[in-house]
């Protein structure tokens, strides 16, 4: 991997951290049942989810030596969320989805930090 390429780690990192961010801001004031109603909303997080899973492909495609080192972050997971996504046009179920920004999100949040500020920090 070239220089140039490991600066592009910190990249993928940070839209994957942009992307929770604006996620959890778009249903910290309401419920599942909200959330299931809310057509605006759910298109949000479905757009952010796609970004999260593009920044997770780039990863997995083009920097094996940092998916083998993080291997407990789910990042095939995150891309097949991202193709289910965009594939699956209007059969997306939205309890799942909901299900996932509350179960599996916050952890993916505090995996994808740590390892950000682990790599910010060796940079310097």
């Amino acid at each position: 991997m070239t220089k140039k390429d490991a600066m592009r780690i910190p990249d993928y990192l940070e839209h994957i951290l942009e992307a929770l961010k604006r996620i959890f801001h778009y249903v910290d004031d309401i419920d599942e049942v909200v959330f299931l109603t809310n057509e605006l909303v759910q298109d949000a997080v479905l757009r952010n989810l796609e970004i999260i899973g593009e920044a997770a492909n780039k990863l997995v495609h083009y920097h094996d030596e940092f998916i083998k080192q993080y291997s407990d972050v789910p990042w095939e997971d995150m891309y097949w969320m991202r193709n289910r996504i965009s594939h699956g046009y209007f059969s997306i179920d939205f309890e799942i989805i909901w299900k996932t920004i509350e179960q599996d999100l916050p952890e993916l949040k505090i995996q994808i930090q740590g390892i950000y500020q682990k790599i910010m920090a060796q940079s310097l």
